[in-house]
């Protein structure tokens, strides 16, 4: 069974997050939020698999800043 990974794994970090930033550059909100939406339905259609699916909102719900403690 495949399990979260939580280690760096993304090649160009810095410049993924300048993409996604230039992405919701002139959203409103709710397009902001949509776009969101969207983009995480993606990626979870993508992992497909629901027991790290699981793991990731876990640790997303339990990460600093998330609403559960």
């Amino acid at each position: 069974m495949a399990h979260l990974n939580t280690s760096a794994n993304i090649a160009g970090p810095d410049d993924f997050y300048a993409e996604l930033l230039a992405t919701h550059e002139g959203l409103s909100k709710a397009e902001s939020d949509a776009l969101n939406a969207r983009l995480i339905l993606l990626l979870a259609n993508h992992i497909g698999d629901r027991a790290v699916l699981t793991e990731a909102l876990a640790a997303a719900a339990h990460a600093p800043g998330g609403d559960k403690a």
